[in-house]
Parts: structure tokens; C-alpha cells; sequence
């Protein structure tokens, strides 16, 4: 090979041209890394936690918004408490609708509960002597309640207090809802002076072994959570029946299908 033989100042302009691209190679490498058309962006910490984070979970409605509980008597209606009506103070075929109203209302509770449409006791009140052999009056006896609710499009069918208290749990861990009769002469754990009610028990809790509790006639019990071992021990052994439980909704079998509240009465406004 040939040895070639360089001036002073062509090695001069040499160097200076190799200076120059080690200084442009230093330069690219700091502000454009290989494979990068654009300068990286620097990501903080707080906007990859932000980025990757679970969405907020949403809040649980609250499912005893969607549970009517009407109450019967004239105290409630004087006092406009909510989910009482006027018929509180009526007479109805000779008695008074605010001393005997209890199983209309439990019967009104489920109906608006667990159906689209909506009735109020009185509604309940026409519509069991319509289809059944209610007589108005006075006390809706088991018979006449389950046929009305039948002829509504619910399944349901009556019970005795069972010999166990575990027997009675799943009978109402398997239900929609039940109407059971207590009394004061069984216990008074929770009711005092009370002969023989009809309550509404709605959404149980099993874990709890709580009930959501429909009681028409008092106000201070109407909407509250209650412990079921306090419904059991009341339950009115006296009666022929003591529960009503009902397991399913059909529309196409209800027969009702009333579409508005009849009757003057005061609605919480998540009901109208």
C-alpha cells in the first residue's frame, strides 16, 4: 500500500473536522437518544399512580328506597308523617280504617314495592272486595289477603311459625317479602300492648340476621331495621296463621295493574 503523505494544514483541517463530529455525536446522544425522534418527556410519579389507579368505585343505592311502608292510623296522618294518608281517619263500611287497616297496608306495601304500578291502602281496600270475599270493615283475614295479592300477579302462600327458629330464617331468606302477625301476649321484646298486628318484613339481612320492618301502626317501628329472633318470638301463635310469605312478581298474571295512588296522603319524594 502506498504511504500517503499529509500537510500541516491538512492535518490541521483534519483534526478540526474530527473535533467537530465528536462534539455533534456527544451533542445528539444527550438531547436525542438513538431510536427517539422527539426529546422523551419526563412522567412524575404521581401521574403514573393517577393514570393506573381503580375509578372511584360508585356509591350503593340504598334498597329501602324502593320498599313503601304505609301507616294507618289518625296520630300519623295529624302529624303528616310521611307514608301516612287521610284514610287514617275514615270510616269504611262501618268501622274505622285507621283501627284495622294494618293488613290492607301490608298488602299496599308490597304491591307498590314490587310491582311498576302503585296502590295505596284504600286501593288495596277496593281491590280485596272486588276480587275475594272481603267484606270490608274491619280485619283482613289471611284468605282474603292472599287471594287479593294472588289475583295481583304475586306467588304467595300462608305458614305456620315454625317449630325452629332456623326453619323460620330460611323461610324468609327465600322469600320476596312476607306479612306476618305479632303480638305483645307472645313477647314483648318489641311490641307492647299490641293484641294482634300485621307488619310487612322486606330485604333481609343475612348477614345480620336483621329485617327492614313495615309497621303501619307505629310510626317510632315503621322503616327500621329489626332483629328477626325479636319476629320470631313474636309472631301471634293465637292466630290460625302467622305468616304470609311471598316468593314472586309476574306481571302478566296481575290483574290489578293500578296506576296511581288513590287517596290524600304525604309521600317521602323519592315514592312520587
Amino acid at each position: 500500500m502506498k504511504k500517503r503523505n499529509y500537510t500541516r494544514r491538512q492535518l490541521a483541517i483534519i483534526v478540526a473536522l474530527s473535533a467537530a463530529m465528536l462534539l455533534a455525536a456527544i451533542l445528539l446522544n444527550k438531547f436525542l437518544p438513538a431510536g427517539d425522534s422527539e426529546p422523551q418527556q419526563t412522567v412524575s410519579p404521581a401521574a403514573v399512580v393517577s393514570a393506573t389507579a381503580s375509578p372511584a368505585p360508585t356509591e350503593t343505592p340504598d334498597p329501602t328506597l324502593q320498599i313503601a311502608t304505609f301507616l294507618q292510623g289518625p296520630k300519623s296522618w295529624e302529624a303528616r308523617r310521611e307514608w301516612s294518608g287521610k284514610w287514617g281517619k275514615q270510616i269504611k263500611d262501618g268501622g274505622s280504617f285507621g283501627g284495622f287497616g294494618c293488613g290492607l297496608c301490608c298488602m299496599a306495601n308490597i304491591y307498590t314495592s314490587f310491582s311498576d304500578y302503585k296502590a295505596s291502602p284504600l286501593d288495596m281496600y277496593d281491590y280485596a272486595k272486588e276480587v275475594s270475599e272481603y267484606e270490608g270493615g274491619g280485619a283482613i283475614d289471611w284468605g282474603y289477603m292472599k287471594g287479593t295479592l294472588q289475583a295481583a300477579g304475586f306467588t304467595c302462600d300462608v305458614f305456620r311459625k315454625p317449630k325452629t327458629y332456623k326453619k323460620f330464617q330460611e323461610l324468609i331468606k327465600n322469600s320476596m317479602t312476607s306479612i306476618v302477625v305479632v303480638s305483645s301476649a307472645e313477647s314483648q321484646v318489641y311490641w307492647q300492648n299490641t293484641p294482634g298486628h300485621y307488619v310487612t318484613l322486606f330485604l333481609y339481612d343475612q348477614e345480620k340476621d336483621q329485617i327492614f320492618l313495615g309497621d303501619s301502626g307505629d310510626p317510632n317501628h315503621n322503616r327500621h331495621w329489626v332483629s328477626l329472633k325479636k319476629i320470631y318470638k313474636s309472631l301471634k301463635t293465637a292466630n290460625r296463621w302467622q305468616i304470609l310469605l311471598v316468593t314472586a312478581y309476574d306481571e302478566e298474571m296481575d290483574n290489578f295493574k293500578n296506576e296511581s295512588f288513590g287517596g290524600t296522603m304525604v309521600l317521602p319524594d323519592y315514592a312520587k
